[in-house]
């Protein structure tokens, strides 16, 4: 293998290639080494070649800075496409919405829908009131025309428990059964009329017979031939009478 050649002893007189630049340098002074922005410059090369382009670099430096220009020049040119402009803000006006409608209109329009939303609810409710009423009467009804079937279906032991009584039959226990009868019946809303003496009510009495008396002064009733029954308001049978005319 060669030999590398061996560097030039500073302290020999010779001349050495390269010009001068070593002949100033005096013997046993060593190679001064200069730091700036992290270039690396050795004082032991020739001067003339620092002078002779100040712009490009002496062999041996380190150029970071435009390393790394190129790099992000590189990533820069590898993105496909036209660059991406972000558009600023446009300010908002003070007391205006982001949708631009004003407050005033805004408002308004809130307080209309305000107000329709309470018609509706006052509507819903006064119909759901009116749709109460109307079940609680329809279940009156029922119940009232249940109990005017049931008592319905008793008028003709009624009718016979009068009849006993007016032939001086009701007495006795049987007495006793017939008016604990009338009395639970009277309980649920049933009610007798038709007496004699009673006007005429043709709403409520049924004339079977008709005559004349000067002992009236008005259509009577004279005579009873069966009681009529009614519950409550409601009239379940009318009575049976003779009617009377003035003269």
């Amino acid at each position: 293998m060669s030999e590398k050649p061996r560097a030039a002893d500073p302290g020999s007189t010779g001349s050495a290639p390269g010009g001068s630049a070593t002949a100033g340098q005096s013997a046993g002074e060593q190679p001064r080494v200069v730091i700036r922005d992290n270039r690396k410059i050795n004082t032991s090369e020739e001067p003339a070649a620092t002078d002779a382009g100040a712009d490009v670099p002496a062999e041996g430096l380190v150029a970071d800075a435009e390393v790394v220009v190129d790099e992000i020049e590189v990533e820069a040119a590898s993105v496909d496409g036209p660059p991406v402009v972000d558009a600023p803000a446009q300010p908002v006006e003070s007391g205006t919405p982001a949708t631009g409608v004003p407050p005033g209109a805004e408002l308004e329009g809130l307080r209309a829908e305000l107000d329709e939303r309470t018609r509706d609810l006052q509507r819903v409710t006064a119909e759901y009131a009116n749709y109460r009423k109307r079940v609680d009467r329809d279940r009156s009804l029922v119940q009232e025309q249940a109990t005017g079937s049931v008592l319905a279906a008793l008028l003709p032991i009624l009718d016979d428990l009068d009849r006993a009584r007016e032939h001086g039959d009701l007495v006795g226990p049987f007495g006793a059964v017939a008016e604990q009868l009338t009395t639970a019946l009277g309980r649920f809303g049933l009610n007798a009329f038709g007496e004699q003496g009673d006007p005429f009510d043709p709403t409520r009495h049924e004339a079977v017979a008709h005559r004349t008396s000067a002992d009236v002064t008005e259509p009577t009733c004279v005579q009873v031939m069966r009681r009529g029954y009614q519950l409550g308001e409601r009239l379940l049978r009318p009575a049976m009478v003779a009617v009377a005319d003035p003269e």
